[in-house]
């Protein structure tokens, strides 16, 4: 059951190691031309400019990437208090050079046509485009793939300790020159052994995205750790849908935050990267593509500023503040194969999704042999070198 599951996460995780190359071939009307020589638009003019473009709609969070401003948008509420209804579109795409409106989708809807291509083929690796129930099930999906990386190495040692890596180095290779039958065998078993630390890396990546119940407690159990929610509930934050801020004074707070936490903290700011205010807790997001980021597209370092005098709620770093939480954005940067700089890792990460779908259809090919052995023996198979 676990193997047509992870045929499909490995086929779509194989092609979303370039989803940015993918998503500017199916949809290039969504990217801008790209204008080097010039500075992208302050992050406050871009959120005004798509909420003037959109008047039912507010910004959420946005973001500049290479090219396109991607804007996340949400339902404004009524004069009553009440939403709006639902939104026909929920990212709107802008020129961050220009601020003209480049496009607009409903993520992941693929009766949109090729525009959502990709954003689909990352629901259905995400959640198989089935929302919570999908999320439940690749979660304990992933939990149990977690689970048989440690069995699964631990049937290959040998049985015995006398010329243990002698005996053990016959699992890491692959006899060619044998029968069609023992090369599956060796093919797996091989395969898992040399990519095993990625495989486990990729494993328990997925439970942190589907399976925040068992991730955050044994998280919090191994590591110094604080999560979304511990810090809501740590920095008392409440509910604010009317700041005292409009974005461009939210903007010059944040730069002034960020510039002083630079100084204190040795790193340099590279760029302004996003913004977002977030009502539900009363506060704005800044963020900036710093030296100290691990991935090149990524949240990481960025600060929370109050929604209604500008002080400093929350500093994030991508490593330093706690030990969990900057083991979990390099699990975060490995799973989404967005390493700075790093192509050649892509190539890794694309191949090893090819992989994942091998190990599964020649773990299912190796079980079906057993099981059709079961029929005709009665004591079983003893070992299986047997093959």
């Amino acid at each position: 059951m676990m193997a047509g599951f992870l045929i499909v996460e490995g086929v779509t995780g194989s092609v979303l190691a370039f989803r940015e190359s993918l998503d500017c071939l199916f949809a290039p009307q969504l990217f801008a031309e790209p204008q080097p020589a010039a500075p992208a638009l302050p992050l406050a003019t871009l959120a005004e400019r798509a909420e003037m473009l959109a008047p039912g709609a507010r910004v959420g969070y946005f973001s500049i990437e290479d090219r396109q401003a991607v804007m996340h948008m949400l339902p404004r509420a009524r004069p009553s208090g009440d939403r709006a209804g639902a939104l026909a579109f929920d990212r709107l795409y802008l020129n961050p050079w220009t601020g003209e409106e480049l496009g607009r989708r409903l993520e992941g809807n693929i009766s949109q046509g090729l525009i959502n291509m990709v954003p689909f083929i990352y629901r259905v690796h995400m959640n198989l485009a089935a929302g919570n129930t999908g999320m439940w099930i690749l979660g304990l999906v992933a939990l149990a793939w977690t689970v048989d990386c440690f069995v699964g190495l631990y049937l290959t040692l040998p049985i015995t300790l006398a010329r243990f890596f002698t005996h053990w180095k016959i699992a890491w290779l692959i006899k060619w020159r044998t029968s069609a039958v023992r090369v599956n065998f060796d093919l797996h078993r091989a395969s898992g052994l040399w990519l095993w630390p990625l495989l486990l890396v990729f494993g328990w990546s997925s439970v942190m995205f589907n399976l925040n119940s068992v991730y955050e407690p044994l998280t919090s159990s191994l590591f110094d750790y604080r999560s979304g929610m511990d810090d809501v509930r740590l920095l008392h934050l409440t509910a604010n849908p009317n700041p005292h801020l409009g974005w461009h004074e939210a903007q010059i707070e944040g730069e002034h935050l960020m510039a002083t936490e630079a100084r204190r903290q040795g790193f340099r700011i590279e760029r302004p990267y996003g913004m977002a205010y977030v009502e539900e807790f009363g506060v704005y997001t800044y963020s900036v593509a710093a030296s100290v980021n691990i991935q090149h597209s990524a949240w990481t370092t960025s600060l929370w500023l109050d929604g209604n005098t500008g002080a400093l709620v929350k500093l994030d770093l991508p490593g330093g503040q706690h030990t969990g939480n900057t083991v979990e954005n390099w699990l975060r940067a490995l799973h989404f194969a967005d390493l700075r700089d790093a192509v050649s890792y892509r190539f890794l990460v694309f191949a090893l999704g090819l992989v994942i779908a091998a190990l599964s259809v020649t773990g299912v090919y190796i079980w079906m042999l057993k099981q059709r052995a079961r029929r005709f023996v009665h004591t079983g198979m003893s070992r299986d070198d047997d093959l």
